[in-house]
């Protein structure tokens, strides 16, 4: 085995072209299958920053200096690119998140090529409108871009979340700094090579590998900065919306969750559970919206407890290059740490430990399938967002009850409900607390359609023709035509 300095070495990507870090500094991107090492990735600061935000603002009137139809073709191509080295980037954001390949290629890379086609054919509509507003003038309205974006990406779906951010940006005519998490950096370096090789302009789109605490702070506090999207923890959050207000720049937050799936007991039993072991168990838990609050009616609760048990012990766990492989490990030493702190957490409150609970093995971040059963509501382990393999699944008597514990904690991305009762699944739905509620099935997104929550899960929606306003502002023209 070589040295660390034998490792593939990534510089950041700033006017477009790679640059290596003002500081000189490089930190190490581990495999965490195997805990090896598998690159030296750029720690960039402030001053590096400050170049990338200074040559996305100089890009600023060459991007928009491009007709709307042709940004849309280069987009396009773009587009055409990520589908022609789809299986290239795949291996990369397996290798580096940990996550298995079949995934990848079934979801992540799919997603993001969808989301890329979609917003590339919004480039020559996104209008304006005339507004009549008296006999002696011409009033109407145009959407111009918001300017020079942050886009700070999780290290949960890399390739996915993060062209949820740089598609609309860039079909609105903006400009970006891309911060991808210190920890998963290596697609997003990729991808922006490809942007380039598609006719996206130097400066347009940038990447600036560190620290969060470095690089997006530095983000968050630069006045040449207009825009923050950011995808991440409520407390990260948190830090940004106060950062932001240094210059009223427009922020963008989607948070965390903990997600209720509630299973009536006229439910369909095996596609019920078949779904809340996906929706709990995909990406190793590490989903925002996973339905990791499982409420079962009492008349069914046993059995589902038994179905999701028998589900996580059937999953196979392993190395993420397999195609076989459908769980991978967590993505670090300290996520798999709070994971497991989850789980004597909830032994320790009273919660009976069905199935899993333990570390699989000496070597990778690989924690077992679990499942609590007798969760109360209150406990922590039902309320707070522990971001790994572990179900907790919870009695309910009726409607009622269902209802005010699937409503009751800080978050509201997401939620399911399970009924063969017309009536019922649209009372529930409606009275859920969630941006995304799911009926007789779960986890399902659409670049098509708004996705966000509120209070823990942040505000503003990502997605749609949402987007486009996140990333555009109106201006008011009026044209004195009576004099």
């Amino acid at each position: 085995m070589g040295t660390e300095s034998d490792l593939p070495r990534h510089d950041l990507l700033i006017n477009g072209e790679r640059v290596p870090p003002a500081s000189g500094e490089y930190s190490i991107d581990i495999d965490p299958a195997t805990e090896q090492p598998i690159a030296q990735v750029a720690r960039g600061n402030a001053a590096d920053v400050d170049a990338a935000v200074r040559a996305a603002r100089a890009a600023l009137p060459v991007w928009n200096g491009i007709r709307a139809a042709e940004r849309g073709r280069i987009l396009t191509r773009f587009a055409d690119l990520l589908r022609a080295n789809q299986q290239e980037i795949a291996g990369i954001e397996s290798l580096d998140g940990g996550k298995p390949i079949a995934g990848v290629l079934r979801q992540d890379m799919p997603a993001a090529i969808d989301t890329l086609a979609y917003y590339a054919g919004w480039c020559d509509k996104i209008n304006g409108q005339v507004v009549p507003v008296r006999p002696d003038a011409l009033t109407y309205t145009v959407r111009e871009p918001v300017g020079v974006v942050a886009a700070i990406v999780p290290w949960n779906f890399p390739l996915m979340i993060g062209m949820w951010k740089i598609a609309p940006a860039l079909a609105c005519g903006c400009t970006l700094i891309v911060k991808p998490a210190e920890i998963t950096p290596l697609s997003a370096l990729r991808i922006a090579e490809l942007a380039l090789e598609a006719g996206v302009p130097p400066g347009v789109f940038n990447v600036v590998t560190g620290k969060g605490s470095v690089v997006g702070d530095a983000l968050v506090a630069h006045p040449g900065v207009d825009k923050v999207t950011f995808t991440g923890s409520p407390s990260v959050g948190r830090g940004i919306l106060q950062g932001a207000a240094s210059n009223f720049k427009r922020v963008t937050l989607e948070l965390g969750g903990k997600s209720a799936n509630v299973i009536f007991p006229d439910a369909n039993l095996d596609n019920a559970v078949r779904a809340a072991a996906s929706g709990v168990f995909f990406n190793t838990g590490q989903v925002c919206s996973a339905g990791s609050r499982i409420l079962a009616h009492r008349d069914v609760y046993d059995d589902v407890v038994e179905r999701l048990a028998a589900r996580a012990k059937s999953i196979k766990v392993g190395d993420p290059a397999q195609r076989e492989t459908t769980m991978g490990p967590l993505i670090s030493a300290a996520q798999m740490k709070t994971v497991l702190g989850y789980v004597d957490t909830g032994k320790s409150e009273g919660a009976s430990l069905v199935t899993g609970g333990a570390r699989i093995g000496e070597r990778g971040f690989f924690v077992e399938p679990t499942v609590f059963a007798n969760v109360e509501h209150e406990m922590r382990i039902s309320q707070e967002e522990i971001f790994g393999p572990v179900a907790s699944v919870i009695r309910f008597d009726d409607e009622a009850d269902a209802i005010r514990m699937a409503n009751g904690t800080l978050f509201s991305l997401a939620a399911g409900v399970w009924s063969a009762d017309i009536g019922r699944v649209h009372r529930v739905a409606h009275a859920l607390k969630a941006g995304t509620v799911w009926i007789n099935t779960y986890g399902y997104t659409d670049v098509r359609l708004p996705w966000g929550g509120s209070g823990d899960s942040g505000f503003g929606r990502e997605h749609g023709d949402v987007a486009i306003e996140n990333f555009t502002e109106p201006k008011s023209i009026w044209l004195a035509i009576g004099h």
